[in-house]
């Protein structure tokens, strides 16, 4: 419950033009094709490794459920976060990576409030109330809201096809969501539309500082910032809130802290610099579709009729937004 501008693309390769007749054309010069194909294997790679961000992010709603199943919210969270403190920081520590530029801080901090501990805090709240499939509406927004933080962070500005493509997803997956739910605004609303603008944020900022530095030390420096605030949280939350370990529990407190909260967004970041906060930030369209699948699969909810037209649709508009120019 995926944030986050667009990777510089490759400079363009000027190719000298000789006087010579249009019937002996000058031949192409040679790196120019390969700076053609350099560019496709990176789009293919970027593409890759931000869908593998997706897989990770469409099982953190399902396994923050489990993880409710032993723990109280704000443990769940504080604990993950320290707990995935922990592994990014065995990383950086281990590789003897340097402390970021001071001017590197101001993004990390925004990092680190909307992935590390705004949007896990406020979907975990949500997730109290709500299912996964009605919680899914939040990240059903989250690639517009992520689009639109990214053009006004960076001035970056897609097409008009790729905005009509952008809004037309939305506009699939909100319906379908909100739909299945009736129509009705709750206090877990509230949650989810907040942890939208959060991670959005941080989404944009952490996108922009993965052209950098490797997308894992941007969300391990975030995480190793906010250790101070996660641990006596966590102190806090466990001296307060009743704890009950369960299989389900512990593997969903594991799954968020390694696999949402570190190892996802490794990927997602190291993706969206290769091409582009906004163009990646579509792929998330998939992700309440994907989440359903899990819902049913791990939790038993029943899955909604009309989930594999709403897949389709959405899936057409993403090769809308990786097809046109952003």
């Amino acid at each position: 419950m995926t944030a986050q501008n667009s990777a510089t693309p490759a400079s363009p390769i000027a190719v000298a033009v000789s006087e010579a007749p249009e019937t002996d054309p000058a031949p192409r010069t040679g790196p120019a094709p390969a700076a053609g194909v350099d560019a496709a294997l990176r789009a293919r790679k970027g593409t890759l490794l931000a869908a593998l961000g997706i897989v990770a992010f469409s099982l953190t709603f399902p396994a923050t459920a489990w993880g409710l199943e032993g723990f109280g919210p704000w443990t769940l969270v504080a604990v993950r976060s320290v707990l995935a403190a922990l592994v990014a920081g065995s990383a950086l520590l281990a590789l003897r990576v340097p402390v970021p530029h001071r001017r590197h801080w101001g993004g990390l901090a925004v990092v680190g409030i909307g992935v590390v501990l705004g949007f896990p805090m406020l979907t975990t709240l949500a997730l109290q109330t709500s299912t996964t499939a009605h919680s899914a509406v939040v990240v059903g927004l989250l690639p517009l809201t992520t689009a639109v933080f990214s053009a006004v962070r960076t001035g970056n500005r897609p097409s008009r096809a790729f905005w009509a493509a952008a809004l037309a997803g939305a506009a699939v997956v909100i319906g379908f969501t909100v739909q299945q739910s009736g129509g009705e605004l709750s206090a877990a609303d509230l949650y989810l539309f907040a942890a939208l603008l959060v991670c959005a944020a941080g989404y944009t900022e952490g996108g922009r500082l993965a052209r950098e530095m490797p997308g894992w030390q941007v969300i391990g420096w975030a995480l190793i910032m906010f250790l101070p605030v996660a641990v006596p949280t966590a102190a806090v939350a466990l001296a307060f809130e009743p704890v009950h370990l369960t299989v389900h529990s512990v593997a969903g407190l594991l799954w968020v802290a390694v696999g949402s909260q570190f190892l996802g967004l490794v990927v997602w970041y190291r993706g969206m610099a290769e091409i582009g906060v906004a163009r990646a930030s579509q792929l998330q369209l998939a992700q309440p579709l994907l989440t359903l699948v899990w819902s049913v699969l791990l939790l038993g909810e029943v899955l909604p009729v009309a989930a594999p037209v709403a897949a389709v649709a959405v899936l057409v508009c993403i090769a809308v937004t990786q097809r046109v120019r952003s």
